[in-house]
């Protein structure tokens, strides 16, 4: 497993779908994710430390999982099966549970929990930008801040896919 950070979120045109980026935090890979417009809101909120008057999704499961006594311990981006990305909460204890990547991204964010994702899978299908195209990730990181969330509006996105929302 390797440790990946957000990079952001983006939306890929003309389809007008949010792209989750999470690159290496010791590597060149960058593993894309396509998302739901409501996960990359929900991730972009807190990458800008929007606090919406009502806790959203994310929030409320950060809080339960509270509650309970529990802690995210880590994000697993494990593998992709059919076109889908699959991703696990590590709890502790054992206690592992499936959820789509955006999910467990936006709780991670929420949480600090670092965020992995498996070799095989960013074998597979990482991506390495050379250094020349590091100037383009510098402007796309530079268009991720001057995004709002509400650019994503307000849709109903669910998934994990490679070629739907995750």
């Amino acid at each position: 497993m390797q440790e990946l950070r957000v990079v952001g979120v983006r939306v890929e045109l003309p389809g007008n779908q949010p792209i989750l980026l999470l690159k290496e935090t010791q590597g060149e890979r960058y593993l894309p994710i396509w998302i739901g417009a409501v996960e990359a809101a929900a991730i972009a909120f807190e990458q800008q430390g929007v606090r919406p008057a009502r806790p959203m999704t994310h929030d409320l499961l950060r809080e339960v999982i509270s509650a309970l006594g529990g802690e995210l311990e880590a994000v697993n981006i494990t593998e992709m099966r059919d076109g889908i990305y699959i991703a696990e909460l590590v709890l502790g204890d054992e206690r592992v549970v499936s959820a789509r990547p955006s999910d467990a991204v936006a709780l991670a964010v929420r949480t600090g929990a670092p965020i992995f994702g498996a070799d095989d899978l960013l074998d597979e299908v990482g991506i390495e930008i050379p250094d020349e195209q590091e100037d383009e990730v510098e402007k796309f990181r530079e268009f991720l801040d001057q995004i709002s969330p509400e650019d994503f509006g307000a849709g109903s996105g669910s998934g994990g896919g490679s070629g739907g929302p995750a």
